[in-house]
């Protein structure tokens, strides 16, 4: 299965929609060989695995957006009637606990891995991003520190006041 679909085919049809990453009823009905119809009726069948963490139908909006990004039809002739479902790595999962098929259990294997080194990359990322903001406070701090250096500088640049003139002439006494 590990040759049957590669990791980097998987990767491409994980989308990010409402913070969660997720993947197309579609998507993922191409993967398991089986009709997108047929996967969402397995589905609705057991819509009581399918909590709205584990799955969602897409807004038309979000939808439309998605649409300009993955090149679907609109809708006509052949296209899509129905809103799609799309499924996070949980949902994924209990997907073949529904789909009982040797290669739906291959796929489910294949497709979990890639979440795991997405999670794996993500950790990375934050790791990275933590650092780089540490060392962006570390930098503000300096800035601070040599502009104070250079206002002291400029305060040694400038003459120093003269003192107050002593006037000259008789001082009357009263």
């Amino acid at each position: 299965m590990k040759n049957l679909i590669p990791h980097e085919f998987i990767e491409r049809k994980i989308y990010l929609i409402r913070g969660h990453k997720v993947m197309l009823d579609s998507e993922l009905a191409r993967l398991y060989g089986i009709r997108t119809k047929n996967l969402n009726k397995a589905v609705r069948r057991n819509i009581e695995r399918f909590p709205k963490d584990f799955m969602f139908q897409l807004t038309p909006d979000e939808f439309k957006s998605l649409r300009f990004q993955i090149g679907t039809s609109k809708g006509r002739k052949g296209g899509r009637r129905y809103l799609p479902l799309v499924f996070t790595e949980q949902g994924v999962a209990m997907l073949s606990s529904v789909l009982q098929s040797r290669r739906a259990i291959q796929v489910n294997i294949a497709i979990m891995r890639v979440f795991v080194k997405l999670k794996q990359i993500l950790s990375t990322h934050k790791d990275f991003v933590y650092k780089l903001n540490e060392l962006e406070r570390k930098i503000e701090k300096h800035d601070v520190e040599i502009q104070n250096i250079f206002e002291a500088i400029r305060q040694l640049m400038e003459p120093p006041p003269e003192p107050p003139k002593r006037r000259i002439g008789f001082k009357q006494k009263w």
